[in-house]
């Protein structure tokens, strides 16, 4: 797929048999390359109405929302209102979790590239009000430190919504608001939906939450995640080409397509500048910007996120160096092979940039001596523990807590295998299609790990 008219012929004839063939329900996508947009969709938006999945239709973009916040709060800092390196207490005083030195020490760019510290998976509904995210903030007071502020990275959800606090107290307007007043306008996008107030003008996708008895992909519940969430990403919606017109912003060095100046030159390249490596082989990017993961870096670099939601998931991948942008929003199914044989195949073929693929077992995996990984790890969402059978086969044992355990998170029971020096593989896939990477990282002072990190990390207990 050497041009544009190329790569319109893949969608035009490939998409819908792919998307069939992984057992999508429906799925968007949306090409920018040489400042045009390619675009298709196809299946259906719920199993349980039938109604088409259009170019039109509003998927929820899950975490992409991430890079959206953080757009807003370098707004801020264009505007002279911020300095990201000031303890975000500066802003937010009332800002308090368990650890009080560590309450008085972050900072904005800390909370921006996920080394804030403190555990993030905390989903408290506050409500639907415009004072969700206020109210959310004030639940923070117990939340345990895992380790020092910057030490590491551990993606946190409830980093977002103290960052979407500090967008809605600096601009002193609902979060909402701002996004629209900021983005949505500026950049003259058509199809946006902060909300399900505003998801229902449109063809709006539902999750599925896989096959029921019949086979067939069974609706989501609920269509959306709680407010208090929504600077982390739980319910912002929005076609795939008005997501790519975002990331053309970028692209184009804080210029919209009209040519209205939304962010400054330098906050597009702070954004995109490595602020911390990620573990090695934990499954996911190189390292991490300001909103941003850095999939590749360097030669050329690869940017975007991911996104899931109830049912729904979402990718972004942006190759600055090619002028190449590429969104798939997606409502169910094996949404992780339809990204490999689209998102995958239109990046190596268009830009010649081989992603990082979704890791699977090694046929045969090496011999492993677990014993530094061997015990028990904990937070207040999972307790986890590793352990070695009679036959020398290496169990991590999950048993969620908390809110995970209301959620529905079922306790699991996997085989770990060597992946590479500090990694385990599970042997079964059990997120999504995909195999979980465990690394094994510090030093507890008697020669064992001192973490657990999937993407989050969880300290050892025992």
């Amino acid at each position: 797929m050497d041009t544009r008219a190329d790569v319109s012929a893949f969608l035009a004839t490939e998409f819908a048999r792919l998307v069939s063939d992984h057992g999508v329900p429906g799925a968007s996508i949306a090409v920018l390359m040489d400042g045009e947009v390619v675009e298709a969709a196809a299946g259906v938006l719920s199993t349980a109405t039938g109604v088409e999945a259009t170019v039109d239709s509003v998927f929820q973009i899950g975490s992409i929302t991430k890079v959206w916040t953080t757009t807003l709060v370098m707004q801020l800092v264009d505007d002279g209102l911020l300095d990201l390196d000031a303890p975000i207490r500066s802003y937010l005083p009332e800002f308090r979790i368990a650890d009080e030195s560590a309450a008085a020490a972050i900072t904005t760019r800390q909370l921006l590239s996920h080394r804030a510290g403190f555990e993030g998976d905390v989903f408290t509904d506050t409500g639907r009000g415009d004072d969700a995210i206020e109210k959310y903030l004030a639940t923070l007071g117990e939340l345990p430190q895992v380790f020092t502020p910057g030490e590491l990275f551990a993606y946190n959800n409830a980093g977002f919504s103290v960052l979407g606090r500090l967008v809605e107290v600096l601009r002193a307007k609902p979060w909402s608001t701002v996004l629209v007043e900021h983005l949505v306008a500026p950049l003259g996008l058509t199809h946006v939906a902060p909300s399900a107030y505003e998801a229902i003008l449109f063809r709006a996708a539902v999750g599925h939450m896989g096959p029921g008895e019949d086979g067939t992909e069974t609706p989501a519940p609920v269509w959306a995640l709680a407010k208090s969430n929504e600077p982390a990403g739980s319910m912002l919606a929005m076609t795939p080409r008005d997501l790519v017109a975002f990331a053309q912003m970028h692209l184009a060095g804080g210029v919209a397509a009209d040519g209205t100046r939304v962010l400054s030159e330098a906050s597009v390249a702070d954004m995109q500048r490595t602020q911390v490596k990620l573990p090695t082989l934990t499954g996911m990017g190189d390292a991490w910007g300001l909103g941003w993961e850095i999939f590749v870096e360097g030669g050329p670099s690869v940017i975007g996120h991911d996104g899931g939601t109830i049912g729904q998931s979402a990718f972004l991948r942006v190759i600055p160096e090619a002028g190449l942008a590429v969104a798939m929003l997606t409502n169910g199914g094996d949404v992780m092979a339809l990204f490999d044989s689209t998102v995958k195949k239109i990046v190596s073929e268009v830009a010649g940039v081989e992603l990082h693929g979704f890791r699977k077992p090694p046929a045969e995996p090496e011999p492993v001596d677990a014993t530094p990984y061997l015990g028990s790890y904990s937070n207040s969402t999972f307790d986890m523990t590793v352990s070695l059978d009679d036959d020398g086969r290496i169990w991590l044992d999950s048993n969620p807590k908390g809110i995970m355990a209301e959620m529905g998170q079922k306790p699991e029971h996997v085989e770990l295998v060597g992946l590479s020096e500090g990694a385990l593989i599970a042997v079964e896939p059990t997120m999504k299609e995909m195999h979980v990477i465990y690394a094994f990282l510090g030093d507890d002072g008697a020669g064992r790990s001192k973490y657990i990190h999937y993407g989050r990390a969880i300290g050892r207990v025992d």
